[in-house]
């Protein structure tokens, strides 16, 4: 209900108010989504993570999940309103053509329609967990369109429209390098994952060092050792 209420906002606001949503939404967008990737990424850890951490995690996803769309009607409302693009553009993906700035626009609505896929399916996710039904495997799928989404907003915010300005590049720099981080550590085999969390948590007493060599004998092993020249051998009679 309150993210019907959502497009008011932009259409009962000044312009002043419109002209702000437009410099911002955009980016918030991308930002919220970044954050629900990334916690969402982590949430799944059991490793690095405690149970009460993981249920922690999922509420960060959820939260910022819930602000991405806020700012996504936001961002679509806005852009209607002042004529930017059209209701069907912003709604179909690349309906408006497959040339120059359309694509773009396509990719902006093809990232809202994924998103909108991916948090239906996650506030789903106890009718698909429910007694009987072997569909986890069917709703990670479909949540996972979170990830499609997420590139494609990337793509529509870094090219569409006026040229970035300069902390919207660190922004969107931002939240590709906080994503390939944290898919990067999830991705690590267990094997190498488990060796990297017992190293952090074991007493430094047990850490394995390299043994010390004495001072004096370091000394000498760090300095050049001379080369010795080699006596021409003659036939011994």
């Amino acid at each position: 209900m309150a993210l019907a209420s959502l497009p008011l906002v932009a259409v009962l606001g000044g312009d002043g108010l419109r002209s702000a949503l437009d410099f911002t939404t955009g980016v918030l967008t991308l930002v919220s989504l970044t954050a629900s990737v990334a916690w969402g990424l982590l949430a799944t850890d059991r490793l690095l993570l405690r149970p009460r951490h993981r249920l922690i995690a999922q509420g960060v996803h959820r939260v910022t999940a819930i602000a991405s769309l806020s700012f996504l009607v936001l961002h679509l409302t806005v852009k209607v309103v002042l004529a930017h693009t059209t209701l069907p553009a912003a709604l179909l993906p690349f309906s408006g053509g497959f040339s120059g700035a359309a694509v773009l626009v396509g990719f902006g609505s093809l990232a809202g329609l994924l998103m909108i896929a991916a948090a239906t399916t996650g506030a789903l996710r106890s009718a698909f967990a429910a007694p009987g039904r072997a569909l986890p495997g069917r709703w990670r799928a479909l949540h996972m369109l979170a990830y499609p989404a997420w590139c494609s907003a990337l793509l529509h915010g870094l090219f569409t429209g006026r040229p970035a300005a300069g902390w919207v590049v660190v922004m969107y720099a931002l939240c590709l390098a906080s994503v390939s981080a944290v898919l990067s550590l999830r991705l690590l085999p267990e094997r190498l994952k488990k060796s990297i969390v017992a190293g952090a948590l074991a007493p430094p007493s047990q850490r394995r060092t390299p043994p010390r060599l004495p001072r004096a004998r370091a000394a000498r092993a760090a300095l050049p050792q001379p080369r010795h020249a080699r006596t021409p051998t003659g036939d011994r009679s």
